[in-house]
């Protein structure tokens, strides 16, 4: 079926998913394969259960409402391109290898006091939930907030392809994913394909200006705005005194000084709110609207998390980590005022060359710490830790049965580690 055939399907029917579990009625059901599943076992099922049509790739499937392609996600990908073509409004890409999905959900925060936001949902930021989000989005939204993932080169440019971001931000650029990338080397190249996109298609970057990296990577593109210069207006930002575990802001802006408090832990945080606010003022959010906006953002999905469980405070940022957000969010960790500490540590994954040298770093981090007991899980804290007094697991379950033991009391804990070290598995025991 050709795609404006197909996309005139769509637009009479009630959105697109890619759960049979979870089917709509008038949904049209793409069946997607993964490397434990193959959605084309469950077409008909979808199409009993409600769904307008089925896109498929099993050449053996036929019927009245089953659509037969040759890839059901390049044709979902195509789908999603041809309905991004009909938006009017300004697109932001968001990349990076720290903050990606905070700088989102700040954004779209900010955005939403001017008009409409429609933003990536969760991190669904890869070749699979960037389509989604476009195709779920309506047509009478003010912004689109696009988040983009990546773990190869060329991942960003294919995004691009789909989305089509007017404006973009690299929140960062750092070792995370490294091991599919290769190198540092490679890992910036990746990152930049947003710029480049942008610098190919008349886009606007709104960039962090401190970061001498970004600042390189930024030549040769005619639409720039630095943090500190948004829209005309001049903005900076940093950490000041401690409110509690929550950081907070001194903002100047057109030379009115602003302090405010955060639902974020951790001072690495204050990009992401800077990155917000330049935006918002880009796009002619006032400054009071900013900083309300920001104020009243509570973090979830384990990310810069502070929650008081009655036994202890657990600070959770254990939705990712690299070795860059695990030295920051460490540094913040010991820089608070409390009597009893905890660390509960995954290991980072998918670092590739960088897996010892980056995890011994974290160790020589806490060596520093005398006030701190150290729990670290999985095989690479194991090494690492030679001759270091932690309790060493190498599992989450394993940790978590300790913890149960042990019933730890009247400590601030800090939860960090890669997703698939399942730390979930420990909150529990807090």
């Amino acid at each position: 079926m050709e795609i404006e055939r197909l996309y005139a399907l769509y637009r009479n029917s009630a959105g697109v998913t890619t759960d049979s579990r979870t089917i709509s009625k008038g949904e049209i059901f793409f069946a997607l394969k993964g490397p434990a599943h193959d959605g084309n076992r469950h077409a008909v099922a979808a199409l009993e259960a409600g769904a307008l049509a089925a896109v498929v790739d099993d050449q053996s499937l036929s019927g009245e409402r089953i659509i037969v392609v040759d890839n059901v996600l390049a044709t979902m990908s195509a789908l999603a391109a041809c309905h991004r073509r009909r938006l009017p409004m300004p697109v932001i890409g968001i990349t990076g290898s720290n903050g990606k999905t905070t700088t989102k959900e700040l954004l779209a925060a900010v955005l939403s006091r001017k008009g409409r936001v429609h933003s990536t949902p969760g991190n669904l930021n890869n070749h699979i939930g960037v389509p989604l989000t476009l195709l779920s989005a309506p047509d009478d939204v003010a912004f689109l907030v696009v988040e983009m993932g990546a773990n190869h080169p060329g991942e960003i440019a294919a995004l691009c392809r789909t989305a089509m971001p007017t404006h973009g931000i690299i929140t960062n650029i750092g070792t995370a994913h490294i091991e599919g990338f290769g190198s540092f080397e490679n890992v910036i190249k990746a990152k930049s394909e947003l710029y480049q996109w942008l610098r190919e298609n008349g886009g606007t970057i709104i960039f962090n200006d401190n970061n001498a990296v970004l600042k390189e990577i930024s030549g040769g593109i005619s639409n720039l705005v630095p943090y500190s210069l948004p829209g005309g207006h001049s903005l900076s930002a940093e950490p000041c005194e401690h409110d509690g575990m929550l950081l907070r802001v001194r903002a100047e802006i057109d030379g009115v000084t602003y302090k405010f408090s955060t639902g974020l832990f951790g001072t690495y945080n204050i990009d992401n709110v800077r990155s917000a606010m330049a935006a918002g003022l880009y796009f002619g959010v006032t400054e009071e609207d900013i900083i309300e906006a920001i104020s009243s953002y509570v973090p979830a999905n384990n990310r810069s998390q502070v929650t008081e469980t009655g036994r202890n405070i657990v600070i959770c940022d254990a939705y990712n980590a690299n070795p860059s957000s695990m030295g920051k969010a460490i540094s913040s960790f010991a820089a608070l005022k409390s009597e009893r500490k905890m660390v509960i540590l995954g290991d980072m994954l998918e670092l590739g060359s960088e897996t010892v040298p980056g995890h011994s770093a974290v160790i020589r981090q806490l060596r520093q710490m005398d006030d701190v007991k150290a729990v670290l899980i999985g095989p690479h804290f194991r090494e690492a830790a030679a001759g270091f007094p932690a309790k060493l697991f190498g599992s989450s379950e394993a940790a978590a049965e300790w913890l149960r033991s042990e019933n730890p009391e009247g400590y601030t804990i800090l939860v960090k580690g890669s997703r698939g070290m399942m730390l979930e598995k420990v909150y529990p025991l807090l």
